[in-house]
């Protein structure tokens, strides 16, 4: 057992992620896995503890056998049009991402979800280099996609459009 809760620590993964990019200009890479447990934590994911097996976590209640791949993004203040996300395995064992973005204090502010149809047709309608490599901007995903939760109001019903937060990006 650990000394400290995993909250307190992924809290402080926080902290120093800021600071250090504020200090010296660059990111640790630990962004993904505060995603993890963030979107793990707002949206009731069981997080996956296999490696290499294509997928970040499993879905429960409205998610129930659904495996979720995570992605994040720090962006900051606002989204600019270089910001991209990583590349997707649309071969992989995933039923649908989840996209969470962050502050610079890496915090969540938003989250929003495609499915494996969704990320398919949108790699496939362009003729952009990037699409066929298997990567999305966030302005597109944040387009096409579903906003699940913000920091504002929390969880949000898929398409319960009266329930939804203020863009902060």
């Amino acid at each position: 057992m650990s000394l400290y809760s995993l909250d307190k620590l992924i809290n402080e993964t926080r902290r120093l992620a800021a600071e250090f990019k504020r200090s010296t200009g660059t990111m640790l890479p630990v962004s993904g896995e505060i995603a993890k447990y963030d979107v793990s934590t707002h949206l009731k994911l069981t997080l996956n503890q296999e490696n290499n097996c294509g997928f970040d976590a499993m879905g429960r209640d409205k998610r129930e056998g659904q495996r979720v791949l995570i992605k994040s993004r720090v962006i900051g203040d606002n989204v600019k049009s270089g910001h991209r996300i990583g590349q997707f395995n649309t071969n992989g064992n995933w039923d649908i991402i989840i996209l969470s973005l962050m502050n610079n204090e890496f915090e969540p502010m938003e989250m929003y979800q495609l499915n494996r149809e969704e990320v398919i047709e949108a790699l496939s309608c362009s003729n952009d280099k990037r699409c066929k490599r298997g990567a999305i901007s966030v302005a597109k995903f944040k387009i096409i996609g579903e906003l699940v939760w913000c920091k504002e109001n929390g969880a949000i019903e898929l398409y319960d459009y009266n329930n939804s937060c203020d863009a902060i990006y």
